[in-house]
C-alpha cells in the first residue's frame, strides 16, 4: 500500500511540473529580462514553506552568478526591510497569493519603486495585482491525500525558480568557469578550478622522441618515463605524433625483421588529441572519455609540446 502512495505522490508532483511548460508564457521571459537588467540584487521572499523554496532559489541564483539573498516575510516587516535598495528585484513567493506577511510588504516595495515578480498559484490574489511580473506557479492538485500540506505546489515553484535561474544564466554567458568562482571548495571546486598546467607532466617528465628515432630507443624512453606512450616531434619541438603501449603490441604481433630498427615515424598515430595547458582539467577528462584514451598532449598555440595530462593524475586528485 504505502509503495503505490508513493508513486501516486511522484505522479502528482512530476505532473505538476509538466503542467508549467504549458502555463509558461511571455511573463517568465519578462521576469528573466527584469532579473538581467537589475543594478542591485535579487531578494527572494517568502513564508513557511514557500520561504524554504525562496531559500533555495536565492542560492541557486546566487551560485549562478546573480547576486542574490533570501528575506523572510515576517523579518521584513520587523525592520529587515531595510536591506532592500531601489535597484533592487524582489522575488515574492505564496501560492495563496494572499499570506499576510507578503501582503504587507507590499507598500513598502511599492514606495521604493521596486520591481517584484511573484511566484503565485492565484494571478487574481493581492500579491499578483500588486506585481510587476506574475508567474502562474498553480498546481491542479496537491499530493497531500488531506490537501493540506503544500507538496506539489512546492514542487512546482521549486522547479519554475531553477528555470528561472537556468534562463537567466545562459542570457547572461555564464560559464563553467565563472561557476567555479563561487565553488572553491571539495570535489566541485577541484573540477572547476584545476588547470591542465596544474597537473600535466612537463619539462624532462615528458617523453620525448624524433620522428628518425630507432624503435629500440623509443621503447628505453617510454620505459624511463613511465607513462606508456612518448611524443614524437620534429627537429623544432613540433609535435608530430604519439606511440602507446598499444602501437607496441601491434608492432611486435606483425614480428618484422629489424623492429627495433624502425624509425618512430613509422609506428607513430599522426594527429593525436591534444589540449591547451590553460583548459579546464575537467575538459581533459571528458576529451579523454569521448576519444577512449589515457593521454592528452599538451601544446601551445603553435604545435610545440608542453607537456603531458594522463588520466591517472586526474584520478588521483579527485578530478574525476
Amino acid at each position: 500500500m504505502s509503495i503505490e502512495q508513493g508513486k501516486r505522490v511522484l505522479r502528482i508532483e512530476a505532473q505538476a511540473i509538466l503542467d508549467l511548460i504549458e502555463q509558461l508564457d511571455e511573463r517568465f521571459a519578462q521576469a528573466v529580462d527584469l532579473m538581467y537588467c537589475c543594478t542591485g540584487k535579487v531578494v527572494v521572499t517568502g513564508l513557511g514553506k514557500s520561504g524554504i523554496i525562496g531559500k533555495k532559489i536565492a542560492a541557486t541564483l546566487a551560485s549562478t552568478g546573480t547576486p542574490s539573498l533570501f528575506l523572510h516575510s515576517a523579518d521584513g516587516i520587523h525592520g529587515d526591510l531595510g536591506m532592500l535598495s531601489r535597484a533592487d528585484v524582489v522575488i515574492a513567493i505564496s501560492n495563496s497569493g494572499e499570506t499576510e506577511e507578503i501582503v504587507k510588504l507590499l507598500p513598502t516595495i511599492k514606495r521604493f519603486h521596486i520591481r517584484l515578480i511573484s511566484l503565485t498559484g492565484n494571478t487574481k490574489s493581492t500579491l499578483a495585482k500588486n506585481s510587476d511580473v506574475v508567474i502562474d506557479v498553480s498546481v491542479k492538485e496537491e499530493a497531500c491525500s488531506l490537501g493540506l500540506a503544500p507538496t506539489a505546489s512546492t514542487t512546482a515553484t521549486l522547479a519554475m525558480g531553477d528555470a528561472l535561474a537556468i534562463a537567466l544564466l545562459e542570457k547572461r554567458g555564464f560559464k563553467g568557469e565563472d561557476f567555479a568562482v563561487f565553488h572553491p571548495g571539495g570535489v566541485l571546486g577541484r573540477r572547476l578550478l584545476l588547470k591542465v598546467e596544474d597537473v600535466m607532466h612537463s619539462g624532462k617528465e615528458v617523453p620525448h622522441v624524433l620522428e628518425e628515432t630507432p624503435m629500440k630507443d623509443v621503447i628505453m624512453e617510454m620505459t624511463s618515463k613511465k607513462l606508456g606512450m612518448t611524443t614524437v616531434a620534429d627537429s623544432s619541438g613540433h609535435l608530430r605524433g604519439v606511440i602507446t603501449d598499444g602501437d607496441l603490441r601491434r608492432l611486435l604481433e606483425k614480428q618484422l625483421p629489424d623492429l627495433l630498427r624502425i624509425q618512430a615515424r613509422q609506428v607513430m598515430t599522426p594527429k593525436p588529441k591534444m589540449i591547451h595547458r590553460t583548459a579546464l582539467a575537467v575538459e581533459a577528462v571528458q576529451q579523454m572519455e569521448d576519444h577512449a584514451i589515457t593521454v592528452l598532449v599538451v601544446v601551445n598555440s603553435t604545435g610545440l609540446i608542453e607537456g603531458i595530462v594522463h588520466l591517472h593524475d586526474l584520478l588521483k586528485i579527485g578530478v574525476v
